[in-house]
């Protein structure tokens, strides 16, 4: 049914789940700086507060605000930077 998952010593913390195509993580990130790997493509979407992302191949970052969202592309990783409690969606391909 559900999985839950935490990460960085709790600051950031999922529930996963399967829509009707795609596998799916729902989940908060407290204030911090954090990188994520990723193992399949990834669309994030910003659900409250905001993201400030580095992703690969990338010079500079670029913040995301609520319903906002970003790619990722698979076996690659990016860099997170939070200002404030952010909630997210994470859609897998």
């Amino acid at each position: 049914m559900f999985e839950t998952n935490e990460y960085f010593d709790g600051k950031v913390k999922s529930i996963a789940f399967q829509t009707e195509t795609l596998p799916a993580t729902v989940g908060v990130m407290a204030a911090g700086e954090y990188v994520f790997n990723t193992a399949k493509k990834e669309k994030m979407v910003v659900v409250s507060g905001a993201l400030t992302v580095k992703l690969p191949n990338q010079s500079s970052e670029v913040t995301y605000l609520a319903g906002e969202s970003f790619e990722v592309a698979a076996d690659s990783a990016f860099d997170v930077k939070v200002s404030t409690d952010t909630a997210y969606l994470c859609l897998y391909s």
